[in-house]
């Protein structure tokens, strides 16, 4: 697939280097040359220095015979002009990123499907929806819905306690009613398990359930839920709005911003949240504003290392739940490894929606995760495709990915050896980059 990529920031850098490892001809450009120096020594991508809406530096970037084009610049109307520009040009399908919520709403879809946007996308607000379910779902590390809810993919961070440690995986079926582990991430890998490996202390491990069974694997787990009333958040940004305005007034919610005229914004379009201007390192601070009284910690400054350092010091405080925005992706693990209970991560986010645009199977969600080198995807068989022609035991299926379920009939179900895949069936899978390429056989 022919894809170009207007925007060499963190964004458009992310993708093409993710798009670049499945063989896709990738096209790059941006107005920054030194960025895109940078990106050429590391990458093994195309670069063009050229302007977004410019129709000529659109021509020589390749728009008018591409198969996807993204405009990730940091400029919402300038993707919007770009993804105009690039359709009219030829591009077969583009992908917008934006900045108004509003645009997302189900009645303007189609209004920029005829301006020539086929998708549009805005991270913030998938980073303010992701950090809301993990406030609502304290016992986990993350969760995905597949299908609406009619199957659960989450992780749960194992320990001393737990009861299912030192078991086979293939014994732990046993009164846990119906799912499956489909990966286990461990000492910084991924592993996809078999029948006889066993959980350790301090593995994060991958689940895919019935929503009804879920509560009694983090029993097993050792996983109690906590209600979640006090929230502070750390950083007035936009991914901190969005949550708050998410959170809605079931919450008590403080946000610490230390610019006093981004701290008077928050206050003007946030009124569920009780914004303080101030240092939100200063220990001092945090002290009179009660976070030893608070229950979540969320920390969204855009700085990474500040993110993770304060929600140490929140934890060391005794708050129960601690959510950080990890932009740099080489911290996602060291945020992991010390206990952060949530990690945020916007151009991760922003991977998964567009990366099932780039498969040439039929694929309904992509979910990267954190913590992982892996992704989870929602595939759908097709008539006649190699998945529906035997149980899934007589498949051949790549080592490195693996089955969780199955929606047939709006009814979830969770596969074993036994399970036999027919067409229309939305397949969830888990699995490894190396396999990625070879899944797409399987249900085309």
């Amino acid at each position: 697939m022919k894809i170009v990529i207007a925007g060499a920031g963190e964004v458009g850098t992310h993708l093409a280097k993710m798009l670049s490892k499945d063989e896709h001809d990738i096209i790059l450009f941006d107005e920054a040359q030194d960025k895109l120096d940078d990106i050429s020594a590391a990458l093994d991508v195309l670069t063009i220095s050229g302007g977004a809406i410019s129709i000529s530096d659109l021509k020589q970037a390749g728009v008018v015979n591409c198969d996807l084009f993204i405009g990730v610049t940091p400029y919402e109307d300038r993707n919007i002009v770009a993804c105009q520009l690039a359709k009219h040009l030829g591009a077969k399908k583009t992908i917008a990123r934006i900045d108004n919520q509003e645009f997302l709403f189900p009645q303007n879809r189609d209004y920029f499907k005829s301006l020539g946007i086929d998708e549009l996308i805005y991270p913030e607000h998938l980073a303010a929806k992701e950090i809301v379910t993990n406030i609502k779902q304290t016992s986990m590390r993350q969760i995905f819905e597949f299908s609406g809810g009619k199957l659960v993919l989450f992780a749960v961070k194992i320990r001393e306690h737990a009861a299912i440690l030192g078991i086979p995986l293939k014994d732990l079926h046993n009164g846990m009613g119906d799912f499956v582990i489909v990966a286990i991430a461990r000492d910084s890998e991924t592993l996809v398990p078999h029948g006889d490996d066993i959980i350790k202390v301090d593995d994060l491990v991958f689940f895919v359930a019935k929503p009804t069974t879920v509560e009694s694997i983090l029993q097993k787990a050792g996983k109690e839920k906590f209600v979640i009333k006090n929230v502070m958040i750390l950083g007035g940004s936009r991914i901190a709005m969005k949550t708050a305005l998410r959170l809605g007034d079931g919450f008590n919610i403080k946000i610490i911003e230390q610019n006093k005229e981004r701290a008077i914004k928050v206050t003007s379009k946030v009124s569920n949240a009780l914004v303080i201007h101030g240092d939100g390192r200063d220990l001092e601070l945090l002290r009179s504003e009660g976070i030893e009284q608070m229950d979540a910690f969320i920390a969204v400054t855009g700085n990474s290392e500040t993110n993770i350092l304060s929600c140490q010091l929140a934890k060391k405080m005794g708050v129960k739940r601690t959510i950080a925005e990890v932009e740099n992706i080489d911290y996602i693990d060291f945020a992991e490894k010390i206990g952060i209970g949530g990690v945020i991560n916007k151009k991760l986010l922003a991977a998964s929606y567009i990366y099932r645009y780039t498969m040439n199977a039929d694929v309904s969600h992509v979910k990267c995760l954190t913590a992982t080198d892996a992704e989870a995807l929602e595939f759908v068989a097709r008539e006649g495709s190699k998945v529906t022609k035997s149980i899934i035991s007589n498949l051949d299926f790549p080592k490195e990915a693996t089955i969780g379920g199955f929606i047939r009939n709006d009814q979830g179900y969770i596969a074993s050896g036994r399970s036999q895949i027919i067409a229309g069936d939305k397949v969830v899978v888990f699995t490894r980059p190396a396999a990625l390429k070879k899944l797409s056989k399987y249900f085309n």
